[in-house]
C-alpha cells in the first residue's frame, strides 16, 4: 500500500469512526474554502473554467498540495451547460461567474391541490417548464432539450468524479458520497411557492401548506438516499426558513415532516447532515429530538450552549467564522480555532467546518494566508 493509499484509508476511518459515534483518532478536518474559491485564487476565470472544467483542475490540484485538508474541497459547483440548455430561471449565472439562486416561484396558491393530489407529476408537468423554459415547448421538443442537458450534466459530472479521483489518489484525501435532499416545507419555499409566497401561504391557507408537506415527504426521502447504506456518506440537508417563522408556525407546519424526514433516512441506515443556516437557538430542544448521530453543522450560535446541549448526542460542526479569515491576523484566526478544539471536542464527536463555505478570495490576500494557517493548526492540533 503506497503512503497516499494509507493516508487516504486513515482519513477514511476518521469519518466512518465520527458518523458512527465513535471518539476518531482526531478531529476530522474539511476545508471550508471550495472550488470556486481555488479558480479565483490561482489567477483562473470563473465563469471560463465553469465552461472548460480542465481548467478547474489544475486549480484544484494546487489548492489540495497548498492548503491542508482530509476531504476534496470541490463543494457544489454547477457546471452551468445543463441549465443554459433547459433555459433555467431557477439556477442562473450571475456576472461575477458565481451559479445564484434567484428568488423563483413554480407554483401559484390556487394550484395547491392540484399539487397535493400528484406532487411528482405536477412538478413535471407544471413546475419544470416554468422554472425550465426550454422545456416549455411539445413533448416531441421537449425530449431533445432533456437529453442534451442530461447528456451535458453527465459529461460534466464524470469529469469532476475523474478530477475527484485523481486528486485524491495524488493526496491521500476522501470525499464523502453525499446525496442532496431538504425538509419538506424548505422545498416549498425553494423553488415552489417561494419564500415570500410560503410565507404568505402560513397566514392565508395553513391547511394547505401542512398537506403539501405531507405529500413531498416521500420524494424528499427518495432524493435522500444514497445508491447503499455501505458507502461513506451522508444524505445532506441544508436549512433555511426556520430561523424566519415564528416558533408556532416552526412547531406545527416545519418540524414534523422534517423530523419524520431524518428519522426516515436514518432508520434506513443513512448518515444525516445538516447546515443549519442562520440562528437556531431557539430551536436547540427541538434538534435534541433528532436520531443519534445525527450530523449538525452551525452557522450561527453559541458554540458552548450548543455543545452542552447537543454534544453528548449529535455531531458537532461549523461554528468557525469564515469572515474572521479576511478580517482577523494570523494569531485572531488561530485563536478562533483553539477556541472550538477546546470546547468541542472534550466531547468526542467534532468535526472542523467553517460556519459557511469560502467561494470568494479577497484582493488583500488575507483570507487564503490565514485559512492556510488555521487548517495547519487543527490538523496538528486536533486531538480529542
Amino acid at each position: 500500500m503506497t503512503d497516499t493509499a494509507a493516508l487516504a484509508k486513515e482519513r477514511e476511518q476518521l469519518f466512518r469512526d465520527l458518523f458512527s459515534g465513535k471518539t476518531p483518532k482526531r478531529v476530522p478536518v474539511t476545508n471550508p474554502a471550495t472550488l470556486e474559491f481555488a479558480i479565483q485564487y490561482y489567477g483562473e476565470d470563473l465563469a471560463e473554467a465553469q465552461w472548460d472544467l480542465t481548467k478547474a483542475e489544475s486549480a484544484l490540484d494546487k489548492f489540495c498540495h497548498e492548503f491542508p485538508t482530509d476531504t476534496t474541497p470541490i463543494g457544489s459547483i454547477r457546471p452551468p451547460a445543463y441549465y443554459q440548455l433547459l433555459g433555467s430561471k431557477a439556477i442562473v449565472m450571475g456576472s461575477g461567474g458565481f451559479m445564484q439562486h434567484p428568488e423563483v416561484m413554480g407554483m401559484f396558491p390556487e394550484e395547491y391541490d392540484d399539487f397535493i393530489a400528484a406532487p411528482y407529476d405536477f412538478i413535471i408537468e407544471t413546475i419544470m417548464p416554468r422554472l425550465y423554459t426550454e422545456l416549455d415547448t411539445d413533448p416531441h421538443k421537449k425530449a431533445m432539450v432533456l437529453a442534451k442537458a442530461l447528456q451535458a450534466h453527465l459529461d460534466d459530472y464524470a469529469f469532476i468524479g475523474q478530477m475527484r479521483a485523481r486528486v485524491n489518489a495524488k493526496y491521500g484525501l476522501v470525499s464523502p458520497a453525499v446525496a442532496l435532499t431538504e425538509a419538506p416545507f424548505d422545498f416549498l419555499a425553494d423553488f415552489i411557492r417561494s419564500f415570500k409566497g410560503i410565507s404568505s401561504d402560513l397566514r392565508r391557507i395553513p391547511d394547505k401548506v401542512s398537506a403539501a408537506c405531507e405529500a413531498v415527504l416521500p420524494l424528499m426521502f427518495k432524493k435522500g438516499k444514497l445508491p447503499n447504506t455501505e458507502m461513506l456518506g451522508y444524505s445532506f440537508l441544508p436549512l433555511h426558513m426556520a430561523p424566519y417563522i415564528r416558533n408556532t408556525d416552526f412547531e406545527k407546519f416545519y418540524w414534523p415532516t422534517f423530523k419524520k424526514l431524518v428519522e426516515a433516512l436514518a432508520e434506513a441506515g443513512y448518515n444525516v447532515q445538516l447546515f443549519i443556516e442562520h440562528d437556531w437557538m431557539r430551536y436547540l430542544d427541538f434538534l435534541y429530538e433528532l436520531p443519534e448521530n445525527t450530523i449538525m453543522r452551525f452557522e450561527y450560535g453559541d458554540p458552548r450552549v450548543v455543545a452542552e446541549k447537543l454534544g453528548k448526542k449529535h455531531i458537532i460542526s461549523g461554528f468557525y467564522p469564515i469572515t474572521l479569515l479576511q478580517t482577523g491576523t494570523r494569531e485572531q484566526c488561530i485563536e478562533k480555532a483553539k477556541e472550538l478544539l477546546d470546547i468541542m471536542a472534550p466531547y468526542g464527536k467534532y468535526w472542523f467546518q467553517g460556519d459557511k463555505s469560502i467561494i470568494s478570495t479577497d484582493k488583500t490576500g488575507n483570507t487564503a494566508k490565514n485559512l492556510r494557517a488555521v487548517l495547519e493548526y487543527v490538523m496538528e492540533n486536533g486531538t480529542y
